[in-house]
């Protein structure tokens, strides 16, 4: 059957590593396909881009980082903490070759790193860094998991990852996920939003087994690189303790009603002390209502706040760090797991085990002693200084190892701006990460955390300040900036893509798709480039050559619906419906929640002329995400076209309302409404549309009309 499967071309390789030829070097990439064992298909992760030489250049010295998202540097892995330490470990040592090696990906968590650590042990490596452990209860096998079975025994884990190296094993396990739609996982990948509902009790007895996985992972990982003789440093999971509140907490327990009306009191009389600026009063109240209620995490994280403000930081640490153990969706690597990692660390010190405390020095840099929005941006992802920050902590730990001269063991660090040129580190690419994370936290979980609104603002004061200074600043010195970075380090793929990126948004889109086809020469494995470079021919309406790169992203990544749905607009454009339609199907299928496939799809329909699928297309836009106000107006504007006034008026009142200044929503919506005799309400909206756009005549002669109307009610 194994042959069969094989011959077939079913199944996906699994390894973390795949081998390749590049410039006639024998060279490892990254393996698209490798969390299929761990992620259902439609929500599986791949690791970011990865090239290096199988065999290890002389003087090299090698590192490979394991973790999550917080280890690669997400939302942009071009400035994570493995590129700021290699940065900071070539000034240093300037005669040696740093190559740092990040292996870390998104979603995962410690079940993932013995199969990446057994992939990495024969690659002489001349050390190991591991920073995990946010996943390790949501993410695959977690106790409050979307991925999958919820805290399986390990040897149920073990054995599902290993026979899923055959394709016999990916076969079942397609099978077995056939068979369990009634507890399918979600169809597509949301973020945090998927947990809004998987709240985990302190109680539930899943999180005591999730910490014996992680001892027992982290464990495999470790004795794996000691079998390899090679020298591991364990750093603690740092996240953001005083700037992030909990994501949920737990209910009061039913002690009867007026234990309830107090505890209310208590909590409202303590926000009301707080919001004033009384903080010995505030705390007061917050440490009696959590006589009623110790485990409240919210309770303390508002004492904390309490006490941080009186400047008991001590205490204000302790509230904090409760905050975030008592948290009921656990998104944040908690006491136990950083416990568990300093245990084994102590454990292997005499085997060339090294333990950093990140979270400690992390917390030395806030006011509070503890982590903040100084180092984080929101719950575990660091900011470029908190990427530095844990760079140079890491970068302590190692120079014993790499040091031959007292010289070097004890000259200073680089400080930040020094670091952040080589990067190409500029404020559009903050800019750019600050929006993408602006954007994340206005979805929940963040939405109902109780500092939400103050996050929000943070945010976009943050943004104001790049934009202000993007402004002050002439784009030929961001261009320098760029091209400065590229000269130094030319194979630098990362260099080339956010250059790209910002040639992009500055109209430039010949030098971007120059840049962005560096990118591709450099990592022709991955499917990003190839899609990336894609787009931008398209926007040139070179068509042809939009069409094979994005090909040749299919060709990688055939489940890639981005791509689709370029082709499918190139197709459109050209007037190949059918071909257009085939591709919006394609892209949907893959991707069931992006709305505007749907709107794009509706549009080819309609050329088409099958009018009726078309507006289909569109409710399912709508039913999709009911805020995608263009469908509402397409859908508005075809209803009304075909007489249904009451429907049509219906989608583009709600247009008005998600776009109050959408000037041809209120026209119509207003032409609408006459035609229901509703002359009040319309001329309402015609006066609207001539505050938004005072020239517009057709607004004026309607308004005037139905002033002049003898049956018009005296308002």
């Amino acid at each position: 059957m194994e042959t069969g499967l094989r011959l077939a071309g079913y199944g996906r390789p699994t390894s973390f590593f795949l081998q390749t030829i590049a410039g006639g070097t024998n060279t490892l990439i990254d393996n698209t396909w490798f969390g299929l064992r761990f992620f259902p298909p439609a929500l599986a992760r791949s690791p970011a881009p990865i090239s290096f030489p199988a065999e290890k250049p002389a003087n090299t010295y090698r590192i490979f980082l394991f973790g999550e998202s917080a280890a690669l540097g997400d939302p942009r892995p071009a400035y994570g903490v493995g590129r700021w330490l290699e940065v900071l470990l070539r000034d240093r040592f300037p005669g040696r070759a740093i190559e740092v090696v990040c292996v870390a990906m998104t979603a995962i968590n410690s079940h993932a790193l013995p199969p990446i650590a057994r992939a990495c042990a024969r690659l002489d490596a001349d050390l190991w860094i591991v920073y995990a452990g946010h996943n390790e209860m949501a993410g695959p096998f977690g106790a409050n998991t979307v991925f999958g079975l919820q805290t399986p025994p390990r040897w149920v884990v073990r054995a599902s990852l290993s026979a899923q190296r055959l394709r016999t094993g990916q076969f079942l396990a397609a099978l077995l996920r056939n068979r369990g739609r009634a507890s399918s996982p979600p169809d597509a990948w949301g973020g945090l939003g998927m947990f809004r509902d998987r709240h985990l009790p302190l109680d539930h007895p899943g999180r005591e087994r999730v910490y014996r996985h992680f001892r027992q992972n982290l464990s495999d990982l470790v004795r794996t690189g000691i079998r390899s003789r090679v020298p591991i440093l364990l750093s603690t999971a740092a996240s953001n303790l005083r700037d992030c509140a909990p994501f949920a907490s737990s209910p009061l327990p039913n002690t009867g009603g007026t234990s309830a009306a107090r505890f209310e009191a208590l909590c409202q009389g303590g926000d009301r002390l707080a919001a004033a600026g009384h903080w010995a009063g505030a705390a007061t109240q917050f440490e009696a209502a959590l006589g009623l209620h110790p485990r409240s995490a919210e309770l303390h994280y508002r004492l904390g706040q309490s006490l941080a403000a009186l400047g008991n930081t001590n205490a204000a640490a302790t509230c904090f760090e409760q905050a975030r153990d008592l948290d009921t969706l656990p998104f944040r690597a908690d006491s136990r797991i950083n416990t568990i990692l300093g245990g084994i660390a102590r454990q292997y010190a005499d085997r060339g085990v090294l333990a950093v405390d990140a979270a400690d020095v992390l917390g030395r840099q806030n006011s509070a002693g503890v982590p903040g929005q100084e180092s984080f941006y929101e719950h575990v992802h660091l900011n470029p200084e908190g990427n530095y920050r844990l760079a140079r902590v890491w970068a302590d730990a190692i120079v014993p190892l790499l040091a031959g001269t007292e010289r070097n063991r004890t000259a200073s660090w680089p400080e930040f701006e020094a670091c952040a040129r080589p990067l190409g580190l500029t404020d559009w690419n903050r800019h750019a990460a600050l929006d993408e994370m602006l954007r994340r936290i206005l979805d929940a979980p963040f939405t109902n955390q109780l500092d939400h609104a103050v996050r929000l603002d943070h945010f976009r004061r943050q943004l104001a300040g790049t934009r202000a200074r993007m402004q002050a600043r002439a784009p030929s010195e961001l261009r320098s900036s760029y091209e400065d970075a590229i000269r130094n380090r030319p194979a630098d793929h990362w260099l080339h893509h956010n250059y790209a990126e910002y040639l992009n948004n500055s109209g430039d889109l010949a030098q971007a798709a120059a840049q962005m086809g560096q990118m591709r020469d450099l990592i022709p494995h991955h499917f990003a480039a190839h899609l990336h470079l894609g787009r931008l021919l398209a926007r040139q309406k070179q068509f042809e050559e939009a069409r094979a790169s994005l090909e040749a992203a299919l060709i990688r990544r055939p489940d890639l619906a981005e791509a689709h749905v370029e082709l499918g607009q190139i197709a459109a454009s050209q007037k190949e419906f059918e071909e257009a339609l085939a591709h919006f199907d394609a892209a949907i299928q893959r991707r069931p929640e992006s709305a505007r496939v749907y709107l794009r799809r509706a549009d080819v329909l309609m050329a088409l002329r099958r009018r009726g699928p078309a507006l289909d297309s569109l409710r399912e836009a709508i039913l999709v995400d009911p805020a995608f106000w263009e469908a509402r107006y397409h859908l508005g504007i075809e209803l009304a076209t075909d007489g249904k006034v009451a429907d049509a008026q219906a989608e583009l009142a709600e247009v008005v309302r998600l776009r109050p200044q959408h000037v041809l929503a209120r026209l119509n919506l207003g032409n609408l409404l006459v035609r229901q005799g509703r002359v009040e309400e319309a001329l309402t909206q015609f006066r609207e549309v001539l505050q938004l756009d005072p020239g517009n005549q057709t607004a004026r002669d309607s308004a005037a009309a139905l002033e002049r109307r003898p049956d018009r009610e005296n308002p």
